[in-house]
């Protein structure tokens, strides 16, 4: 006769319901326990194989980028404002990089799930282009809020990440604070694809 384990022996897990990440949660994996958050020691990071996230810098250095190996850029602050980035398609014509702008707001108010889809489309694109050798460089002015969170949307909807080990991925990386209102939006986006069935569960 087969042994039932015992209840003992079974893991127990004692993670919240996927469904129910917190934006404190995602702040307490952002800091450093204290309450701390570091600003990007570096210019850029890979954050995830063949995916950068950096600052203004280097996307406004295009042989840097080439020396990188960048094949397309996505800027998650195209504007004209001190708090945007103004480069454009025609500031890469003649690289050979690909180029993609979304015009956010590093606010708390700002809306910047509405182009969760629009960025995560072109990350994909870059990543298969020439038989998945892309490489995307995704940036705002510092790399460190809006980029991020587009990242992290990314992961979360075509790797089928929870927000929480999205979060982590790229923090684990770089040195990233994306402000309390995107975390609200990446939170409802992790608790729309649960609805869906869209998430790995553990």
């Amino acid at each position: 006769m087969k042994k039932h384990p015992s209840p003992a022996k079974v893991p127990v897990e004692v993670t919240v319901p996927d469904s129910e990440a917190t934006v404190q949660q995602l702040n307490e994996l952002l800091s450093n326990g204290s309450g701390f958050y570091s600003l990007p020691a570096q210019h850029f990071n890979e954050v995830y194989p063949r995916i950068y996230i950096g600052n203004a810098f280097v996307a406004q250095n295009v042989m840097r980028l080439q020396r990188l190996g960048v094949t397309h850029v996505l800027n998650v602050a195209e504007g004209n404002s001190f708090m945007h980035v103004n480069t454009n398609a025609d500031f890469y014509a003649g690289t050979g990089i690909t180029y993609h702008g979304i015009n956010a707001n590093d606010t708390e108010q700002f809306n910047i799930s509405a182009f969760f889809e629009e960025g995560a489309d072109f990350i994909d694109k870059a990543l298969a282009y020439k038989d998945g050798k892309g490489k995307v460089y995704v940036h705002c002015r510092e790399g460190y809020s809006r980029s991020p969170t587009m990242v992290i949307a990314y992961l979360m909807l075509r790797h089928k990440m929870d927000v929480r080990v999205a979060v982590a991925t790229v923090r684990h990386k770089r040195e990233i604070g994306p402000n309390d209102g995107f975390l609200r939006q990446l939170c409802q986006l992790n608790e729309n694809l649960v609805k869906e069935g869209k998430l790995r569960t553990k």
